[in-house]
């Protein structure tokens, strides 16, 4: 039998033409050629070198600054004289602790340029040389605006001071410096006093062209009027927003070029035996090196991808956003009478005028200002390249058709595709073959392999093959950074785009949660799951808007999803009356599921009366102002309920907690909410057919046993994962296997802290308020802490005869949590009735005469 231990032998490289030594006096008694010395210069040496020479001048120039404010007159001779004359007079030395040098330098920068204002070009200085030195940023702002803001404000204030120093005739040649001095003195000389009129409005001019300061107004009555004592924490509310920091185009090409390699696929390898002729097709996977979305203001980047086949990408260099792609004009929106248009419009003319008066409605506009997560708060974990060898792989391949041929099972050909966590060998059997017989050598494979798990598909959905999966040895980190700047994700136009990490063949998965369209996660114990909710979450966090999408986050654990505390006003919703956000008591869960069905039946009724059949429609049709606010329409967000561990809620509540989740997957999709529901024990007793029947979608990732997958995937695998975010997909009739990205807790915390930072709602979004039993029987009532808008709000409830809280709010303009308080007051004293679920109270007083006795009795 030939020997086919050299099928897998790598290709030795060309020996180098090292030419004759004949008549080379350089050459060496051994023959061999004295190698050049050959200097590398590359763009990585010259950007350290670079940075070192800029960290040094900082360095250099604070020192001399420093010291010129004490010995600066003393080297006023010095510093009149030419360097080489000074250099000469030895007699004469400068007193300046850098010497000659800093007394000329801070002689320029402070005393002929800039003044006090020159220490601002260290900060500069020093950012730009740790940037280039160490490819990081050394604050979390964006670099260039850094540095075009700190050149403004040298300059400014070089000339405010200036002002102050000609007005007073100060001898201020530190203060303002030469530039400040001559700018004052052309305006004295052209208009006078008012020179300082000219410099502030150049610093308003600045405020609100470069930082975006155009709501003062919000500013001023937010802090002096409308704060109330009880709500000193909504302070934060009115600060400005920090501006989202920009990925420079260079260096984050150079951060994320390890994580995409061009594949090479290597010729197949012919191996001969005594029956049939094998061959291992390796493939490599199609990585596809995706353009990065990396934005640079004001220039267009346009590179050149290293598959020749594919034409230039060129991409435009806007801000890393991912809401809407159009721009609407920044105008209030009014609240036009009734009768603004005249008696003869009907209601499609009515909207046809404000959609041509306003533009299309913009439900971002509230928050206009908020800039999306940069792709820079993720972190890099170094090479995460793929190591699957060719020894590996030739060693594996071995082992497979000796384990086949010992059973007697032919193979006419295999090959292999190098995912990230696994390696896919499909393998041809030979005709006459049953393919149950390949199937039920799962476990003899895995010991010849000394593998951890191996998983055999049996045939391969759409190809005539039978798929083993075989773990690498050296699995490939999926880095969350690597993900969310991929082409794939950043060009989605999917409504609720997640990414659920890559497949077999190295390729991106990302899905639409509106589509699938509620999501069952199961795994033991460490195996990834937290880590699964995180990346679903922060993918969802870096696409969409506040005013998009709102999270009712269940914890049970109380430790898992407390990191999204700080963007409890932008994203999360709860209870009117609820203390936090994120739900920890079994109680309050069970109230959260009714309130989201109460939501969902409320959101119903806005599509009957709308006329439309799902939330897309809908809020498409507000957009086009085409629903009236007055009756009750508005912009409806996304609602995205997530549940950390089922298990603990079903032991606790059973039925309480089962019947609303299987309600709310049975009919909530259409209107906007949403399901992710996950448990580390996927038994029948937690995921109940009732459940699972309304949840197509799942997810999971290593069990503990074949019955648990079986459970959540109603077939087995999931037994045979490796862990460490390594899972099994099902869609329908399709099984995908993914390997999840990685993202760490301080990730996280960095991108709500980002999101956090900025100008938010005044509260979080509010769910409808759903009582208990023992609720409605103890409302309290105090006739002397009524509202002072009760009894109007009586008259309102009695003339219109519906007991409700939005009719209070949309009539008498008042916030949903005082409307709330007056309802409850209403109740007690009477006049409505008690909380019904999505019905509206039932209104007990029939006629104003009847409500002024009571009014009386009560005053």
């Amino acid at each position: 039998m030939p020997d086919n231990s050299n099928s897998f032998r790598k290709k030795q490289p060309p020996k180098a033409n090292t030419g004759s030594s004949k008549g080379n006096p350089s050459s060496s008694k051994a023959g061999g050629n004295q190698v050049p010395i050959d200097f590398n210069f590359n763009k990585e040496n010259y950007q350290l070198a670079l940075g070192i020479f800029l960290l040094a001048l900082s360095l250099i120039l604070f020192l001399s600054f420093v010291s010129y404010l004490f010995t600066g007159d003393a080297d006023q001779d010095v510093v009149q004289r030419t360097f080489w004359d000074s250099i000469k007079n030895a007699d004469k030395k400068a007193q300046n602790i850098i010497g000659l040098l800093g007394a000329k330098l801070s002689h320029y920068f402070i005393f002929e340029w800039f003044g006090l204002a020159a220490f601002g070009w260290v900060p500069v200085l020093t950012w730009a040389g740790y940037r280039l030195v160490s490819k990081k940023d050394l604050l979390p702002y964006n670099f260039n605006r850094f540095t075009i803001s700190s050149i403004f404000y040298i300059f400014w204030t070089s000339i405010f001071i200036g002002y102050f120093v000609w007005v007073f005739d100060l001898q201020g040649g530190t203060l303002c410096g030469g530039l400040g001095y001559a700018v004052n003195h052309f305006f004295q000389q052209a208009i006078g006093w008012g020179g300082i009129v000219v410099i502030l409005v150049i610093l308003a001019g600045w405020l609100i062209f470069f930082h975006g300061f155009t709501q003062f107004d919000d500013w001023f009555f937010a802090k002096y009027f409308k704060k109330d004592s009880s709500e000193e924490e909504d302070d934060i509310s009115t600060e400005r927003i920090r501006k989202a920091v920009q990925v420079d185009i260079e260096d984050e090409l150079e951060k994320t070029d390890n994580s995409f390699r061009k594949a090479t696929p290597p010729s197949p390898v012919p191996i001969i035996d005594e029956a049939n002729s094998i061959t291992l097709e390796t493939e490599q996977p199609k990585v596809k090196q995706e353009d990065i979305i990396v934005p640079k203001p004001f220039e267009e980047v346009t590179f050149e991808i290293e598959d020749k086949t594919k034409e230039k990408s060129t991409l435009p260099n806007e801000p890393f956003k991912g809401g809407p792609t159009f721009i609407i004009e920044n105008i209030p929106e009014p609240a036009p009478p009734t009768d603004t248009f005249g008696g003869d419009l009907d209601d499609d003319d009515i909207n046809e005028k404000v959609l041509k008066d306003f533009g299309l409605f913009d439900p971002t506009l509230d928050l206009g200002n908020y800039q999306y997560p940069p792709i820079t708060l993720l972190s890099e974990y170094g090479n995460t390249g793929t190591k699957v060898t060719e020894e590996e792989l030739e060693a594996n391949k071995n082992n497979i058709v000796e384990t086949m041929r010992n059973f007697q099972i032919g193979i006419s050909s295999i090959k292999a595709t190098i995912g990230p966590t696994v390696t896919l060998y499909e393998i041809v059997p030979e005709a006459g073959i049953r393919i149950s017989k390949i199937k039920n050598l799962e476990d003899d494979i895995a010991l010849n392999l000394a593998a951890l798990g191996i998983r055999i598909i049996a045939p391969m959905p759409g190809k005539g093959t039978v798929g083993i999966e075989v773990p690498n040895k050296n699995r490939e980190m999926v880095t969350m950074k690597s993900v969310i700047a991929s082409d794939k994700f950043q060009k989605t136009n999917f409504d609720l785009p997640i990414i659920l990490g890559k497949t077999i063949s190295n390729e991106i998965f990302v899905t639409d949660l509106a589509k699938m369209p509620h999501l069952l996660m199961a795994g033991a114990t460490g195996q990834g799951k937290s880590v699964g909710l995180n990346v679903i979450l922060a993918s969802l966090l870096y696409k969409k808007h506040p005013a998009q999408i709102k999270f009712v986050l269940v914890d049970p654990k109380k430790v898992e999803l407390t990191l999204y505390n700080k963007i409890e006003r932008h994203f999360l919703a709860m209870l009117p009356n609820a203390e936090e956000a994120i739900i920890t008591d079994t109680k309050k869960v069970v109230y959260t599921l009714n309130s989201l069905c109460i939501e969902m039946d409320n959101r119903y009724n806005l599509l009957k009366d709308a006329g439309v059949r799902n939330l897309k429609e809908y809020n498409a049709k507000f957009v086009q102002r085409r629903l009236n606010p007055d009756k009750g329409h508005r912009y409806l967000p996304y609602i995205v309920l997530v549940i950390d561990e089922l298990a603990d809620l079903m032991m606790t509540a059973g039925k309480e907690v089962e019947q609303p989740i299987a309600r709310l997957a049975q009919l909530a999709r259409a209107i906007g909410i949403h399901l992710i529901v996950a448990t580390q024990r996927p038994s029948v007793n937690v995921i109940t057919g009732l459940i699972k029947a309304n949840f197509p979608a799942r997810l999971s990732f290593k069990v503990t046993s074949k019955i648990d997958s079986r459970t959540i995937l109603d077939t087995g695998g999931s037994e045979q994962l490796v862990g460490n975010g390594d899972m099994l997909l099902s869609m329908g009739s399709d099984m995908v296997r993914l390997q999840c990205p990685f993202v760490d807790t301080p990730e996280v915390e960095e991108i709500c802290e980002f999101i956090g930072s900025q100008r938010a709602y005044d509260s979080a979004y509010m769910l409808p308020e759903f009582y208990g039993d023992e609720d409605n029987e103890t409302v309290e009532f105090d006739a002397s802490e009524l509202d002072p808008m009760f009894e109007d709000a009586a008259r309102l409830i009695v003339t219109h005869q519906q007991g409700s809280t939005s009719l209070i709010q949309r009539k008498m303009k008042l916030g949903y949590n005082r409307a709330g308080r007056i309802i409850d007051q209403l109740e007690g004293a009477g006049i409505v009735g008690p909380f019904e679920g999505s019905k509206a109270r039932e209104v007990l007083v029939k006629d104003l005469e009847h409500l002024d006795e009571i009014l009386r009795r009560l005053r």
